[in-house]
């Protein structure tokens, strides 16, 4: 089947079988990393035709809810998305999820077990806004986790030094809580030995999260969340700019689906992985995410 998603199954629901299912992280391919919006032309209409025709496609991010719902539903509601397309959201690396419908994002779940203690987050919230407010700005939409991002008005180079010294600031912070927090090769555990949060920085920001949240956790809730309502693919290609969303591509391979990963910043370096690799040439972040969804709507005709 390489067009539409193909039907089958008995009695009750037909279960969906689509040629293929779409893991995307979004801030790179398909949000510039610059304007933190979806600026490519192409996008938006791809990503629709791909999911009118059956394909599951789940937003695998790091991001908010309420950045999804403002930055990427709205464009798709106003582009004219229907009740039969198969869409669904993962936010804060799996702390969160929620399916995207016609009507716009639905009810919001979150798993508590993850979340950053209040307290904590306060504090290192605070050491933000207080000391290094000239370079960033802390990310009012996040449930389980910290983030603080830079602020588009700021360079990157201003931006990377005061995320080092908010990086150096927060552990200090938390470690002197007993919280339990691991920063790059530095290590702080808690009171009976754990170490259940990191500081995970990117180019754009710094979360404070979870160890159990990361790309294959929030995958495997995508590809779960589908295959409860019978859709199904026998190849998931996931989509990123990070060595972590290699992880998306990672828990596909593990049980036993077909996985292609598509790098779209591979000049930090292309991961050893036992399935293919797709680079897109010299494009990049989102100018790569769009020729990849234009090729997978080729794929369908």
């Amino acid at each position: 089947m390489t067009g539409q998603a193909a039907r089958s199954g008995g009695s009750g629901h037909a279960a969906i079988i689509a040629p293929f299912g779409l893991l995307l992280d979004v801030d790179g391919p398909i949000a510039s990393p610059e304007s933190r919006t979806i600026a490519h032309p192409s996008i938006v209409a791809d990503l629709l035709t791909l999911a009118h025709a059956g394909v599951p496609v789940a937003f695998v991010t790091g991001r908010s809810d309420a950045f999804m719902r403002e930055q990427v539903v709205s464009r798709l509601l106003e582009h004219g998305m229907r009740d039969d397309a198969a869409l669904f959201g993962v936010f804060e690396k799996g702390g969160a999820w929620a399916p995207i419908t016609a009507a716009g994002l639905g009810e919001v779940q979150l798993d508590p077990s993850v979340a950053i203690p209040a307290e904590a987050r306060a504090e290192v919230e605070t050491i933000a806004r207080d000391r290094f407010d000239h370079a960033m700005f802390v990310d009012e939409g996040k449930r389980v986790m910290v983030s603080l991002e830079q602020r588009v008005d700021v360079s990157s180079e201003i931006y990377r030094g005061a995320q080092e010294k908010f990086e150096e600031a927060a552990f200090a912070a938390l470690a002197d809580r007993g919280l339990g927090i691991r920063h790059g090769d530095r290590v702080s555990a808690d009171s009976d030995g754990a170490v259940p949060f990191r500081i995970d920085p990117t180019i754009i920001s710094t979360d404070i999260e979870s160890v159990r949240l990361d790309k294959d956790h929030g995958a495997e809730r995508a590809i779960h969340w589908f295959a409860s309502r019978g859709v199904t693919a026998p190849r998931w290609y996931s989509v990123g700019d990070s060595r972590s969303d290699y992880l998306m591509a990672d828990h596909v391979h593990a049980v036993g689906l077909e996985a292609v990963h598509v790098d779209v910043r591979p000049a930090d370096g292309v991961l050893d992985r036992p399935y293919p690799i797709d680079v897109r040439g010299d494009l990049v972040h989102d100018a790569a995410g769009a020729d990849f969804l234009r090729e997978r709507v080729a794929a369908l005709r």
